[in-house]
């Protein structure tokens, strides 16, 4: 899903020309022919964020959060029942690693997801940690940046990248500053 959503987000953005030239030009081991359903290398969605970043002038850090905010649309459209029900962005935010992610595992059992350690010290605060061997800590802060939106709530974010052996590691600090 995060491919076809990339390729989608960078078609509404750069166009379908731009598209297809930066498949071309990557080199790409599927082709750039991607489905929902698959599962692909993280080397060939870094190499698009790498052409699209090209293409465009947008530095891939920025490109990156620009895809987390695109997909946390995209989530909203495919899973509103994942929202239903919650109060807020950090209660959304603390059911990725116990509630959504399970469901995920049981439509693709072959997902290799990213670990978040969860620490909410009060209703307004939470510390968020991601793990995971893919380099995408951006795309990471643009979720929750999308889900902080999606709530109608402003939010003061910081961020402390760590890389460990072959992963990588952020602490996320959210503070919710207000709601909508």
């Amino acid at each position: 899903m995060v491919f076809v959503e990339l390729l989608a987000m960078a078609e509404d953005a750069f166009g379908e020309a731009a598209v297809d030239s930066v498949i071309d030009s990557a080199d790409l081991p599927s082709g750039g022919a991607y489905t929902a359903v698959g599962n692909y290398s993280c080397d060939e969605l870094m190499a698009l964020v790498r052409g699209f970043s090209q293409h465009s002038g947008i530095p891939a850090p920025e490109l990156q959060r620009l895809f987390g905010h695109w997909m946390m649309n995209s989530f909203v459209r495919h899973y509103p029942d994942f929202f239903v029900g919650r109060n807020g962005s950090l209660d959304m935010l603390a059911a990725i690693e116990d509630e959504i992610h399970v469901e995920v595992r049981k439509l693709y059992p072959d997902a290799d997801l990213p670990h978040f350690d969860i620490h909410r010290p009060d209703a307004h605060q939470m510390h968020m940690t991601y793990r995971s061997p893919r380099p995408l800590a951006d795309f990471c802060h643009g979720l929750i940046e999308g889900c902080v939106s999606q709530f109608g709530e402003t939010a003061v974010i910081s961020r402390e990248d760590r890389k460990i052996d072959d992963a990588t590691e952020a602490d996320f600090q959210i503070l919710i500053k207000n709601k909508a």
